[in-house]
């Protein structure tokens, strides 16, 4: 833990003295990395109530309130709707969100922050992140960038493998797909769970449904069926019209990669942490009453 806080306060060029605020529960790593964080390279820590609105009991606090502070989405979302909120968090020096999906929406309303807001990449295996993705300003960037001492390669199938002898012992093959830019960047195309082989085609569910994002304005999800002849076959699930759906991923989508079946839904099945709840989206889909 000690050594991950090292690499992320590098990383960002955070010193002693630093202010880092402490806003998620320490039942979880992401609460915990703070406080090691803090112990570890000096920085002086702010702690708030754990909320979905971190910022809203830090109003008399003088401005910045911090240099450094980690999110989740929900967290991000909820204070960039309160304007007050929204200024105080433009003026935090580096931002990191992590534990959930960060979609198209949010993207946009934090690429024009005037300071640094980052996506992180990591897991449980990893104790915390172990790249960063730039989300604001001229540097925004699909691509993450590993810390210092984090080595990447891929598997023949094109996952991810992970080597940080600093955070993990031994190798760590990840079940994300991954491209690979001469530099050492990387970009995660979506789950090796997620590829939906259909006669002999291999089709990721998240490139598909990125590709329809700014076409379709109302919840969808790509998913699955098992199929006697193709072994499995792309389904669009959607809180909309179906008729609409099908016209839209006809016009915008590559022949192979266009759903054989569409079906609605009244709510697109999500995680708690706002992810798509892919496994119950198949099962949705397996004897749907359209």
């Amino acid at each position: 833990m000690e050594a991950s806080a090292r690499m992320t306060c590098d990383f960002l060029g955070l010193r002693g003295g630093d202010t880092a605020l402490l806003c998620m529960s320490l039942d979880y790593i992401a609460g915990k990395m703070m406080v090691v964080r803090a112990l570890t390279c000096g920085l002086r820590l702010i702690v708030v109530e754990p909320s979905g609105h971190p910022l809203k009991s830090t109003q008399k606090e003088p401005s910045p309130l911090c240099t450094f502070a980690a999110m989740v989405p929900m967290q991000v979302w909820n204070t960039l709707q309160i304007p007050e909120e929204r200024e105080r968090l433009m003026a935090i020096k580096h931002l990191i969100i992590g534990g959930g999906a960060i979609d198209d929406a949010l993207a946009t309303a934090l690429a024009g922050f005037p300071n640094a807001v980052w996506s992180t990449y990591g897991m449980t295996e990893t104790l915390s992140h172990i790249a960063l993705r730039r989300l604001s300003g001229p540097e925004a960037t699909e691509w993450y960038t590993p810390l210092p001492g984090v080595s990447l390669t891929l598997t023949e199938d094109g996952c991810l493998v992970i080597d940080a002898p600093a955070v993990h012992d031994g190798r760590l093959v990840t079940n994300d797909i991954a491209e690979m830019a001469l530099d050492g960047r990387f970009k995660i195309l979506g789950r090796k769970d997620n590829v939906i082989c259909s006669g002999g085609i291999k089709i990721q569910a998240e490139e598909v449904e990125r590709l329809l994002r700014a076409h379709l304005r109302v919840p969808y999800m790509i998913t699955k069926r098992r199929d006697e002849k193709f072994g499995e076959v792309v389904v669009l699930l959607t809180e909309g019209d179906v008729d609409v759906a099908r016209d839209v991923c006809q016009r915008v989508l590559p022949k192979y990669w266009q759903p054989r079946d569409y079906v609605h839904t009244d709510q697109v099945p999500m995680t708690e942490t706002g992810k798509p709840a892919r496994k119950q989206a198949e099962q949705l889909v397996q004897n749907p009453s359209r």
